[in-house]
């Protein structure tokens, strides 16, 4: 099967980044799906264990972990799927990923890709939903409503990063299923225009210090004090603020990786702190991994009724080496607006 992969972790402007490959087609086994991968999208993710994780000697690394495809076949233990079913997944970072004809993914990390999105604007959604759900309904615990509900719940939630891949999903999710003030952060006018569309009720500069434009809108009574924060990138440049922004008792969830986080600064709001990653229950076979496929189906239905839009931002053309380094080359630019696609190989 052709697939795309690298042996070294290298710089993706050097020719052997990412490299076109022919590997061996894999087998579905016990609650495994074999899925003939139509569209992928490219996560930070993707660009990280590229650049840290080489390959094992003598072999080649698959990475990515967005894809939509069709089942062609399931393993002996499967019970939700049959082959036929068009599926979209993250799929789990310790096994090869998505940039590759077929891929073997746990059914139980798997949802029936939405019907209304195209194999494309479907696959910009599985990790970004994954990880927005869990950060707002797990970690922040923000209280769900009925879709499209009028009512608020006196939450005030402010995304640090709206633009990108997550907060493009997180706003969506926010604003259907919650009845939380969303104030997004937002520093170019591509990117304002971006998370305006998407739903959210106030915007800010991130470029700019937060807390005199949070303090700005607490005293015009526009809104009421942040009580949570959604923190998807820079946690370690924005944490002081946030202490000083949010209520006694709120909480705190980043996905990013800081060098240096205080953590004690917390103690005289008694906030609480998470950090969301994905990929824990799929990395430990935790006995609720059937959670993400949950999750996966209600966002389709979500999608299909109107609520969801996807998160796709540009299409890059079909799955190759040459068009994976230009995605990965944007990403690490710092300046995407929702997701990268690519589709058919």
């Amino acid at each position: 099967m052709k697939a795309i992969g690298y042996t070294r972790a290298l710089p993706i402007t050097e020719t052997e980044a990412l490299m076109d490959i022919e590997l061996p087609q894999p087998v579905a086994e016990g609650r495994d799906l074999l899925v003939k991968v139509s569209a992928i999208a490219v996560n930070p993710v993707d660009c990280k264990i590229r650049k840290k994780a080489p390959a094992e000697d003598g072999q080649y690394k698959v990475i990515g972990w967005d894809a939509v495809g069709e089942v062609v076949a399931t393993g002996p233990e499967v019970t939700g799927f049959k082959p036929g079913d068009k599926v979209y997944y993250a799929g789990d970072v310790t096994r090869p990923g998505c940039n590759a004809e077929y891929q073997l993914v746990d059914e139980r990390i798997v949802g029936h890709k939405p019907k209304s999105l195209s194999d494309a604007d479907a696959a910009a959604l599985p990790l970004t939903t994954i990880t927005a759900w869990e950060l707002l309904f797990e970690h922040l615990e923000l209280a769900q409503q009925a879709p499209g509900s009028s009512s608020t719940s006196g939450e005030v939630l402010l995304v640090v990063g709206a633009a990108g891949g997550v907060g493009s999903i997180l706003i969506q999710l926010a604003k259907t299923l919650t009845g939380a003030t969303v104030i997004a952060t937002a520093s170019r006018e591509a990117s304002r225009n971006w998370v305006q569309e998407l739903g959210a009720d106030h915007v800010v500069d991130h470029s700019q210090p937060l807390k005199p434009q949070i303090d700005a809108l607490v005293e015009a009574g526009t809104i009421d004090a942040v009580t949570h924060v959604a923190s998807l990138n820079a946690t370690d440049t924005y944490f002081e603020n946030y202490v000083d922004i949010v209520v006694p008792f709120g909480r705190i969830a980043f996905i990013d990786d800081p060098a240096s986080v205080d953590i004690m600064k917390v103690k005289p709001k008694s906030l609480s702190v998470h950090i969301e990653f994905m990929f824990a229950r799929s990395m430990h076979q935790a006995r609720d991994m059937q959670a993400q496929h949950e999750l996966l189906e209600r966002v389709a239905e979500l999608v299909d009724q109107g609520f969801i839009r996807t998160t796709a931002g540009k299409h890059l053309g079909t799955i190759n080496a040459d068009n994976l380094k230009k995605a990965h080359a944007e990403i690490e630019s710092g300046r995407t607006v929702g997701k990268i696609v690519l589709e058919g190989f």
